[in-house]
């Protein structure tokens, strides 16, 4: 297993993170454990401030908070002078509980409820990031009922098909999120837009997919997109100042991943926006990217405890652990690969070839297949890295397991920033009608 980050093997030969011991921090917190290594990601975020906002003056750098998001999380992200990106109320309410800024808030979501957008407009988010004609209407109506005016980035699909799993490709022409450029659809809507008298359109958005590591992607999305801004001031007459190109620069999760320094994409980014900028005698727009995954993927580790062991001779060896697609649904749903390392022996010869089985009642719950490790043993610990980005986030209480807590680690400090869930805590919300009851 690759060492991300403050990772090291300390003098007992077990996993040390952000000064702590994994062994020590799974006997403290039971298993499965989010470990999220604090420094690591105040690291990252600090590259793309110096690579993106303090080289480019003007540009923002937005963390897209669906890929781990909790109050201590959204208070980092403040701290290190980043805007943040919410999906939904329930990530909006967070950010506010955190008091992260409002002003540093960007709305998205492809169908926002007007509750969810009342809320934002109360707040007074800095921007809305507008997926459809329907959500223009109906924000316009409810600027107009609270008498305000809302600031707003109109979502495009660029048509680029970029080389991720099918599952996270959102560029396309046919996707759910955006208006594409290539059918009218977009240009259209801009010129709703900028009709209405409640919203006001600052420029525009797109987002090509997630794990992508071809810079050209990136490139090609950045052109596109200045294309399109000057065909609407041409149409329109009106210059734009601001567009937001996304996220989904692709991390190391095994080592078939190759990911180049983020100052590559974001150079690639405003050396594209700059030239066709000048070729167009436009303004060169505020830029604004909205990385998730990249801060924090490789700063999480799941630590798990070792199980049963079933050898199936001639065939394979599955080890069970006490988590699985509960904590991290990604190997099911888009057959997602993670390197692992038994965190109690990690001076150890890798001895065995076997796969790590999770323990939900489902053949598919399978974390990682055919994978060599020191020979298992009931009762070891397991770390699975590069956990840190959608697995807390889409994690499930599938089987009635309990989510696991997380825990926030740095100069040999480890702090709870989220309760590991009870068996109390799933059956908080049952109800049983009285009907039932006699």
């Amino acid at each position: 297993m690759r060492l991300h980050g403050t990772m090291k093997i300390n003098e007992r030969g077990h996993l040390s993170i952000g000064g702590c011991d994994a062994v020590e921090l799974a006997r403290e917190f039971g298993t499965p454990l989010y470990v999220m290594d604090e420094e690591q990601i105040r690291g990252i975020c600090r590259d793309y401030y110096d690579h993106f906002m303090a080289k480019y003056p003007g540009n923002e750098v937005i963390y897209a908070s669906k890929a781990f998001m909790t109050k201590a999380m959204a208070r980092i992200i403040a701290q290190e002078k980043l805007g943040l990106d919410v999906v939904s109320g329930g990530e909006l309410y967070t950010a506010l509980e955190a008091g992260f800024p409002a002003e540093r808030i960007y709305f998205h979501g492809n169908n926002k409820a007007p509750a969810e957008i009342a809320l934002a407009l109360d707040r007074k988010v800095g921007r809305f990031i507008v997926d459809n004609q329907d959500e223009l209407a109906l924000l316009e109506a409810l600027c107009r009922e609270k008498d305000c005016r809302a600031n707003i980035l109109l979502r495009v699909t660029p048509g680029i098909d970029a080389h991720t799993h099918h599952y996270i490709r959102t560029g396309q022409i046919d996707s759910k999120f955006g208006l594409a450029i290539a059918t009218g659809q977009a240009l259209e809507t801009v010129q709703k837009a900028l009709s209405l008298e409640h919203v006001v359109l600052k420029g525009l958005h797109c987002h090509i997919g997630s794990q992508i590591f071809e810079k050209e992607s990136f490139h090609h999305a950045a052109d596109v997109m200045m294309d399109f801004l000057h065909k609407v001031k041409t149409t329109t007459g009106r210059e734009l100042p601001e567009l937001d190109l996304g996220g989904g620069i692709g991390i190391y999760y095994e080592e078939n991943d190759a990911p180049a320094p983020i100052s590559d994409f974001t150079e690639i980014i405003m050396e594209t926006v700059a030239q066709k900028a000048e070729s167009f005698q436009m303004k060169v727009p505020k830029v604004i990217i909205e990385p998730g995954r990249s801060i924090v993927g490789t700063a999480g580790t799941t630590l798990y405890t070792v199980g049963s062991i079933k050898n199936i001779p001639g065939i394979r060896t599955y080890v069970a652990v006490d988590g699985g697609m509960g904590d991290n649904p990604r190997p099911a749903l888009y057959q997602a690969k993670y390197e692992a390392a038994v965190a109690n022996r990690m001076t150890e010869t890798e001895a065995d070839v076997v796969s790590i089985a999770g323990k939900c009642c489902e053949s598919g719950d399978m974390l990682i297949w055919d994978i060599k490790l020191p020979k298992l043993e009931n009762g070891d610990i397991l770390a699975v890295s590069s956990t840190g980005a959608y697995n807390y986030s889409m994690s499930s209480n599938y089987n009635r397991l309990p989510r696991p807590a997380v825990v926030l680690v740095k100069d040999g400090q480890a702090d709870l920033i989220v309760a590991r869930e009870t068996y109390a805590d799933l059956v908080r919300n049952d109800l049983v009608p009285e009907r039932l009851r006699r």
